[in-house]
């Protein structure tokens, strides 16, 4: 479906307000010949809809009602400030986890308050998805590495699946964090208690859905839903033990500000901003990818905003944080989905199910919905290019693994402050110890070369070619200066000019602009230039703002290391063959 799609861009850019409502942009040139496939889409849509929507409510925590709320506000304000034409919005299984972290502990069982914590939660995403969106701060997720991303995703996974679990197996647990319920849940198997009919109806959801998984156009996870309804309606499982969804409330979310004053405000705001690094993450892979597919461009800060504003409702409307969905999405896209519109219908879908028939979910069983929750919890897995990683870059392999171990063992909550530090620390520890060499002219090559990959390289006389590959800021200032006089100490003769081959310098800093003002002292005080070439502009810029270049002089600059070769020649009559 999607590679007979073609490219549709507005007729006239969106200016003005119709710029943070992009919805209305695509109304503005909507063509009608794509309506029916958005209106079929939105209804292959509501069948997964539902069933995810309650599942995944339940994994947070919160009653199962709540993830209807939080799909269909979400997917109706992402409709006018979405920039992503296709991309499905709602309650997602990479959050369950966040949002339970924070919900358990200081809900105290009250779902009341467990809905108004996550409502709290969802505007605090939201505000924070906003405001980085205005600030054009879309980028800051990138700063997260592949494998980071990997190890705090899989720890997730492994979190969701284990809350699962007790679920599928009919036994009631009080959840201590992921190792302890795990001892918990194997104590009471092997003791006997866990429930037969319940695990047989959630083991044949979870192999149904993963089975079927194999054919993308068909609806396994709703056929799973259904048939284990059926089973439980037609041979009365419900007595039995079978724990069932029960009546849903009729009626529409109402407009409800969340605020509770007698909880843990920090752990709530630190749980909401989880949540915005995780769904924005996530978020901005997924946009991306259907943005490359349809041949379409989206703006990630945009999508922030769009992002933003669902959650925002969400926590107004009786809902909780919401994400993209990688597993909805695909099913609205091969269900013909041109535009927004499909999630348009899917929400108007199961507004008119809450309003119609609440009752047809009566008998749906928690095991299968437990089903669906570790189904996707298995799909948030990674492994092959973790392999792969090991195989190529073994430390980035080990620092996934600790990300991996701190959600695993601290939390869904904690284990993301040590992602996000440890992603800091990897940023930094590049730029701390970064490659740097001394050049010499390699016979038959153009240009100049490190001497250690060359040792036939020739020096210049009197002239060290020094290259630092890396901005020059605090944490490397130091580094910098000693290796520039360790390497003027190691030529073979005596230096009188020292040329900093400056290119790969891309920022520099007040602390190490005072370190080469030092530096270029204590070589005058030796007898020995300090000169740059091939400096970018705006590091230029910065030095002179720095005063640096007036007290360096503008002469010690050069365009390129062959013009910076050919003046020290020049300046010290030096007799030497390039």
């Amino acid at each position: 479906m999607t590679g007979s799609v073609q490219p549709w861009v507005p007729s006239a850019p969106a200016r003005g307000w119709q710029r943070w409502l992009p919805g209305l942009a695509t109304l503005r040139t909507y063509p009608l010949r794509w309506l029916p496939s958005d209106l079929m889409a939105g209804l292959v849509l509501t069948a997964m809809l539902v069933p995810v929507g309650i599942a995944y409510a339940q994994a947070s925590g919160l009653p199962g009602i709540h993830g209807l709320y939080a799909t269909i506000v979400p997917l109706l304000v992402y409709a006018l400030f979405g920039p992503s034409r296709i991309l499905v919005l709602g309650p997602d299984s990479s959050l369950a986890a966040l949002i339970l972290a924070v919900v358990l502990p200081l809900s105290g069982g009250d779902p009341l308050r467990a809905v108004t914590l996550a409502g709290m939660m969802a505007v605090v995403a939201g505000a924070v998805c906003i405001a980085a969106g205005v600030l054009r701060l879309g980028f800051v997720t990138e700063l997260l590495s592949k494998p980071i991303r990997y190890g705090y995703m899989n720890g997730i996974a492994l979190t969701v699946l284990i809350s699962q679990l007790p679920k599928l197996f009919g036994i009631g647990i009080e959840s201590q964090g992921p190792g302890r319920d795990l001892w918990h849940l194997a104590t009471a198997v092997a003791s006997g208690q866990s429930h037969g009919p319940s695990l047989a109806i959630g083991a044949g959801c979870l192999a149904l859905i993963l089975g079927l998984k194999r054919f993308p156009r068909v609806p396994g996870l709703l056929i799973a839903v259904v048939l284990a309804t059926l089973a439980v309606s037609l041979f009365d499982l419900a007595e039995g033990g079978v724990k069932v969804l029960g009546d849903l409330p009729q009626g529409l979310p109402r407009f409800v500000l969340p605020w509770l004053s007698d909880v843990d405000l920090v752990a709530v705001v630190a749980g909401g901003c989880a949540v915005a690094l995780v769904a924005f993450a996530d978020t901005s892979v997924l946009s991306r990818t259907y943005a490359a597919r349809t041949r379409s461009a989206v703006d990630p800060n945009q999508e922030m905003v769009g992002l933003g504003a669902a959650n925002l409702a969400a926590g107004l409307f009786q809902g909780f944080p919401i994400s993209s969905s990688s597993s909805r999405t695909p099913v609205a896209e091969a269900a013909g989905a041109r535009t927004q519109v499909t999630g348009v219908v899917g929400a108007l879908a199961v507004a008119l199910l809450l309003l119609v028939a609440p009752q047809l979910l009566h008998s749906l069983p928690t095991s299968a919905l437990a089903a669906v929750v570790i189904a996707s919890a298995i799909g948030l897995f990674e492994f092959a290019d973790l392999r792969r990683i090991h195989r190529i870059q073994p430390w980035e392999f080990w620092l996934s693994m600790a990300c991996f171990a701190g959600v695993a063992v601290f939390g869904a909550i904690p284990g993301i402050g040590l992602a996000v530090v440890l992603a800091v620390i990897e940023f930094l520890w590049d730029g701390w110890r970064p490659h740097f060499a001394v050049l010499g002219r390699v016979d038959g090559i153009r240009g100049f070369h490190d001497i250690k990959r060359y040792p036939q390289a020739r020096h210049v006389p009197g002239l060290l070619l020094f290259r630092w590959d890396a901005p020059l800021f605090f944490a490397n200032a130091d580094l910098f200066q000693r290796s520039v006089l360790q390497a003027v100490a190691g030529e073979p003769g005596p230096v009188q000019r020292v040329v900093v081959a400056a290119e790969p310098v891309t920022s520099i800093d007040v602390t190490s602009a005072d370190m080469l003002s030092e530096l270029a002292h204590t070589l005058r005080e030796a007898g020995v230039e300090l000169h740059f070439a091939e400096m970018k502009d705006p590091v230029k810029d910065k030095l002179i703002r720095f005063e640096l270049i007036q007290q360096l002089g503008a002469g010690n600059f050069h365009p390129t290391v062959g013009a910076a070769v050919d003046a020290h020649l020049v300046d010290h009559g030096v007799n030497w063959t390039p």
